[in-house]
């Protein structure tokens, strides 16, 4: 069966997408079936795959309002093992439509249901705010992953999203678990990043991953050429992080099966 892992953060900027793009991508790469899921109503994780948001049949909005056949909304990319449900501007509706519709916070989880077997891991690129999309996400999730920007008020969005997981866990989702938090934009010249690396392994303890993911330029070069960063620029250290992180990831996930 497969994992559902949302990558979901209450603050903006903190390489979420970047995080769903590079690690759906290298997981693939190791030979896992892989499905993307981009519920965020900017489409930024297909687009940072090549695939343009405008020229789409269906998408996760047609998905959610209408509830067709989640085979329908899944497209490959242009690496093997690698699959999107994509996202575009349509879905900025979605909130609003979705607010009298029976069982809205789990439209999501029952398509999923329906493929699970089919996908060694699902990823949910969840937009950076707490509505009825990233709901859905965390209802239909097994764990969430939490990338967190090296950066002065860090932990302030942290301790907001760890309010609303007890919450969801309480009202939507009592199976839900923190798979680990990320840290990212890592700059180890300077003193804020090791003060931010030590609250973080402070507040998360073992569930922080060992990788961290530095600035890098090339990073953010690469979803304007629709590529993950490996196919962009397999030697930057942007690149050597995010298979670094995905391999810790992979052996993470294995021990728990065990």
């Amino acid at each position: 069966m497969g994992k559902i892992i949302s990558i979901v953060n209450q603050k903006g900027g903190v390489a979420k997408t970047t995080t769903s793009i590079n690690l759906s991508a290298a997981v693939a790469s190791l030979g896992h079936k892989v499905l993307l899921v981009d519920i965020d109503p900017q489409g930024n994780a297909c687009s940072g795959l090549g695939i343009e948001k405008e020229e789409l049949n269906y998408t996760i909005y047609d998905l959610l309002l209408d509830e067709i056949d989640i085979k329908t909304t899944i497209i490959p990319t242009y690496q093997s093992n690698l699959f999107v449900i994509p996202s575009n501007s349509n879905l900025v509706g979605a909130q609003v439509e979705l607010i009298n519709e029976m069982g809205r916070e789990y439209r999501l989880k029952k398509a999923l249901d329906n493929i699970l077997n089919e996908y060694d891991y699902i990823f949910i690129d969840c937009p950076p705010t707490l509505g009825i999309l990233t709901l859905n996400a965390l209802a239909a999730s097994h764990s969430v992953l939490i990338p967190i920007q090296c950066e002065f008020y860090a932990l302030d969005g942290v301790s907001e999203l760890n309010n609303t997981l007890t919450l969801i866990k309480k009202n939507l989702n009592p199976n839900l678990e923190i798979e680990g938090a990320l840290l990212t934009m890592y700059d180890s010249r300077t003193n804020l990043s090791s003060d931010v690396v030590k609250e973080v392994v402070s507040f998360f303890k073992e569930k922080t991953y060992k990788t961290m993911i530095p600035r890098n330029v090339r990073l953010s070069e690469a979803p304007s050429h629709g590529l993950a960063i490996y196919d962009y620029d397999s030697e930057c250290i942007g690149a050597r992080s995010y298979k670094e992180f995905s391999l810790e990831f992979l052996e993470k996930c294995n021990k728990e099966k065990v």
